[in-house]
């Protein structure tokens, strides 16, 4: 599990018959300080309504990517949003 930023939607006209109407985002991962990318960007699967800009946590399960977001062991996708991080608020300190 890690931090990721999505950079917004992708869409592909060939895919396999598993992936057909699942929300595909571009993702990519956060280095352990939270803020800068680190790596290349990733292809990740989403039934939770993230949205670009968003900062999420994303799992290589692809056990849980398949079962629960795709509903099918037999599909290729790998990376799944498993939560949206909410923003920080800043606290009332006086």
């Amino acid at each position: 599990m890690q931090r990721a930023l999505i950079l917004g939607n992708a869409t592909s006209v060939a895919k396999h018959d598993s992936l057909n109407g699942q929300k595909m985002l571009l993702a990519i991962a956060l280095a352990t300080d939270g803020v800068h990318p680190e790596g290349d960007p990733l292809l990740v699967f989403d039934n939770l309504g993230a949205g670009s800009g968003d900062i999420v946590l994303i799992s290589s399960d692809g056990s849980y990517t398949g079962n629960v977001i795709i509903g099918t062991r037999t599909t290729p996708a790998r990376w799944g949003v498993i939560g949206i991080v909410d923003p920080l608020k800043p606290r009332d300190v006086s």
